[in-house]
């Protein structure tokens, strides 16, 4: 991690409502407030978000298959909301919905994950936002996007994989399209939906005038898919899944003498140097390795060829061998020995988990910010919140509610 001792939170003016539930939504929450911003969650009286109540749940004393009173958070909400803020908000009132109007005047950003046009069912739509507050950045999060033949469609993380084409991507050549194994389509969109939020805001500066971002999870994996030359592929009649392979080379998975390894060689001044670690020099002017180009046709034999050679060594020796020539290598590692590399630990990469019931972390492995930044270290945070435990300070320091105003509210369950 680059040294600092300074402490920047560049998004230190900026305060977010976010209406967001399961991942995608709140990810991006999170993520505007690593960078420093004021993210509010609001949540339903009662039960929150519905992750709340998926176990096991984590404390200060350890993990629990029940959630033994409010401090116990389950482990899926704790990784995707540190750094929040909870603000519990019956939406479907009218008394709500008044609140959050007055809320939005006095924010910067919204973000909200629901279903299509279940805000505007609610009155809370971009334009009932704008009407109070023009300057407003508005960000809707859906599997299929607000428009299109698809928009209506519920949707989670697998179905977007599913219908975003990237299963089909994914997997061994003579094997089923296979999911992605962790949940790529909920991660990857909230990173497009913070810069577009920052790249909103900064327009706003310019111009003084909010906008409306939509942000679909299923058009995010299919741009990013066809970064890849896959229109080539079809129109060779080449198969789409590679498994651990490339369409592009004899790049990918290799097994040594006692484990794996990867390779990338693409260009021709890789693959000679991977000739030259490996002791076969023959192989830079073979006529069927030669370019790129041959190799790509010829690639089943290429790949054969590095196997033969690579499988003379155990992982440790190749991959020196290869380093030594500078040619892309590396092991391929257990979750468990990624866990136990203190790089990731030294950079901030993995962190402690923090609960905001606590002043002690509780069991489990939070993300960091895969950022360093040489202005200074981001603000470190109090994890993640107790359903409503910020009614009292929100209400209060930004619409000026008093005491006596949130009881009558609680009690009518408003909030």
């Amino acid at each position: 991690m680059l040294e600092s001792q300074n402490v920047m939170s560049p998004l230190s003016d900026i305060r977010v409502l976010g209406v967001t539930v399961y991942l995608a939504g709140p990810f991006t929450l999170m993520n505007l407030a690593r960078l420093g911003a004021e993210a509010i969650k609001i949540e339903r009286p009662g039960t929150g978000d519905p992750t709340r109540s998926n176990g096991p749940f984590a404390s200060s004393s350890g993990y629990s298959d029940t959630q033994v009173d409010s401090s116990y958070l389950s482990t899926r909400f704790l990784k995707r909301s540190q750094g929040l803020k909870s603000v519990t908000l019956n939406l479907k009132s009218d008394r709500g919905r008044k609140i959050f109007l007055e809320l939005a005047e006095k924010s910067d950003v919204i973000v909200e994950n629901l279903s299509p046009g279940a805000m505007k069912r609610l009155g809370l739509s971009y334009d009932d936002l704008k009407s109070v507050n023009p300057a407003i950045v508005y960000a809707s999060i859906s599997g299929y996007g607000q428009t299109g033949k698809h928009s209506g469609r519920k949707a989670h993380d697998p179905q977007i994989q599913g219908m975003s084409g990237i299963m089909d991507v994914n997997g061994a050549e003579d094997g089923p399209p296979t999911r992605v194994g962790f949940y790529i389509g909920d991660l990857v969109t909230p990173v497009f939906a913070c810069y577009s939020i920052l790249a909103a805001l900064r327009e706003r500066d310019r111009t003084g005038n909010g906008q409306y971002l939509d942000v679909s999870m299923m058009d995010t994996l299919a741009s990013l898919m066809f970064m890849e030359n896959l229109e080539e592929a079809i129109l060779n009649d080449e198969p789409i899944r590679q498994g651990n392979d490339s369409r592009s080379g004899p790049m990918g998975l290799y097994h040594a003498r006692d484990g794996d390894i990867t390779i990338t060689v693409a260009s021709d001044e890789q693959w000679e140097r991977l000739s030259v670690a490996l002791g076969a020099p023959y192989l830079i002017n073979h006529p069927k390795f030669q370019t790129f180009l041959d190799r790509g046709k010829n690639v089943l034999e290429a790949r054969h060829v590095i196997q033969e050679l690579i499988s003379k060594y155990t992982k440790s020796d190749a991959i020196e061998i290869l380093e030594a020539n500078n040619v892309p290598c590396g092991l391929v590692r257990t979750v468990n020995e990624v866990i136990e590399d203190n790089h990731f630990w030294e950079r901030g990469t993995f962190r402690e988990m923090k609960s905001a019931a606590f002043d002690v972390p509780v069991p489990g492995i939070a993300s960091g910010f895969p950022v360093s930044f040489s202005g200074g270290s981001l603000p470190e945070n109090r994890g993640a919140p107790m359903l409503g435990m910020d009614n009292s300070e929100v209400y209060s320091k930004v619409i000026s509610m008093s005491q006596t105003d949130l009881e009558g509210l609680k009690s009518d369950g408003i909030i």
